[in-house]
């Protein structure tokens, strides 16, 4: 009976370990912490008074299996620090291309417009029909452009200083007319008869055909100022840039509006 009721004195602790426990019962009040450390194997036990009694009793319990240490191979550690970004892309193109396979799809995604090379072709024109119609196509813009340039020359000749238009005597209009004028008012009307073959409606100078025809104007007249000017850099510089805005507005033709195309490339002469 002495043996049952027989109470022991808790254990004295030193200060050190009085204080050690204390800062890790705060450590551990926090909510935050005590998750990170629960889910990195570290757990605590219940929470009780800051007595010695009670401190004994509480204790932190290490998850030895998880807290062991990775090992990696040499092989391994070679090859991750060897991963460059260009490696990475290309490893993850690699894993887009079987995801791809293994779908039933070929491996590089298709342009777009693809169209394979073994489809047959339905309805397509012989060389001599294609031919036919070339030549039927041309035969009509150049009755239309014939049209154009009657009415154009049935109207009054640009004068200088947009002086069209205005009531005047005849000694009057001969010191308007453009054989008075300079080389720039003369090149000026060409460029705007020129425009007028090609307008889409009254006032047009922002359509492509009208686009082409004023670039056309300013190139000729840059070529006849090379003629006579070889080493002016500068000019030749701005003549290239000249041709590059032709080329680029053409292509945009040809691929949205061929008919305006073909008669404007008919018309000029230009070769392409």
């Amino acid at each position: 009976t002495s043996l049952l009721f027989n109470h022991s004195p808790p254990p004295r602790l030193s200060p050190l370990t009085m204080a050690s426990i204390m800062s890790l019962r705060c450590f551990f009040s926090n909510p935050s912490i005590a998750s990170r450390a629960s889910k990195n194997g570290i757990s605590t036990m219940g929470k009780t008074s800051l007595f010695p009694a009670a401190a004994s009793s509480s204790s932190i319990a290490l998850n030895q299996h998880q807290l062991r240490p990775t090992i990696i191979s040499i092989d391994q550690q070679t090859r991750y620090k060897s991963m460059t970004k260009t490696k990475k892309r290309q490893a993850q193109k690699m894993k887009d291309r079987e995801k791809r396979v293994a779908r039933g799809l070929p491996a590089k995604p298709l342009p777009p417009k693809y169209i394979p090379k073994d489809l047959p072709v339905i309805n397509a024109l012989t060389r001599v029909e294609r031919d036919d119609e070339s030549k039927r196509f041309d035969a009509d813009a150049a009755s239309e452009m014939k049209t154009k340039i009657t009415m154009q020359s049935e109207k009054e000749e640009n004068l200088r200083f947009m002086f069209d238009g205005l009531v005047m005597s005849d000694r009057v209009r001969k010191l308007f007319e453009l054989t008075n004028g300079s080389q720039r008012e003369v090149v000026t009307s060409q460029k705007k008869r020129g425009m007028e073959l090609f307008q889409l409606r009254e006032g047009d100078t922002g359509s492509s055909a009208v686009q082409v025809v004023a670039l056309t104007t300013r190139i000729q007249q840059l070529q006849t100022h090379m003629a006579k000017h070889h080493k002016d850099n500068s000019t030749k510089r701005g003549l290239d840039a000249l041709f590059v805005r032709r080329r680029k507005v053409l292509d945009y033709m040809e691929r949205k509006d061929f008919e305006s195309y073909r008669k404007v490339v008919k018309s000029l002469g230009l070769v392409r």
